[in-house]
């Protein structure tokens, strides 16, 4: 089986995402803080990856942090996200992928709430939600 050529498959996630999503999970880029549709979202259910519908974090995880973006004390499993340094921008940060298409989400920092103290901050423009039925 031969690899597909990258941009390719560019094209597949640029017809599958409007282009706010596509800046986002497959460019790097960050939605404008108190944006985001899942900011002030309060109901019962489950993050999901926008790209590829893996679940990425629970309801019960998210808290308001008060920093403009959905914000979590730990992901929905270990393996549901992969962390990497972001030396982007002059700063020094850990960004946040999702483990199964490896779209951008955000960053995680290490000034969260108990039990994890832990800060996942994920752009909204990255999720999609399921609710509990």
């Amino acid at each position: 089986m031969s690899e597909q050529n990258p941009s390719t498959k560019d094209d597949q996630w640029r017809s599958r995402l409007t282009p706010e999503q596509y800046a986002v999970c497959r460019c790097s880029a960050t939605e404008p803080p108190f944006s985001g549709k899942w900011y002030w979202h309060k109901a019962a259910g489950t993050y999901i990856c926008v790209a590829c519908r893996a679940k990425l974090f629970a309801s019960e995880a998210k808290y308001d942090s008060g920093s403009g973006w959905p914000s979590y004390f730990q992901p929905i499993s270990r393996a549901a996200v992969s962390v990497l340094q972001d030396e982007s921008h002059g700063m020094r940060r850990t960004e946040v992928r999702c483990a199964g298409c490896d779209s951008h989400l955000g960053h995680v920092f290490p000034d969260g709430p108990k039990p994890t103290g832990l800060r996942y901050c994920i752009n909204s423009v990255a999720l999609d939600f399921l609710p509990i039925a």
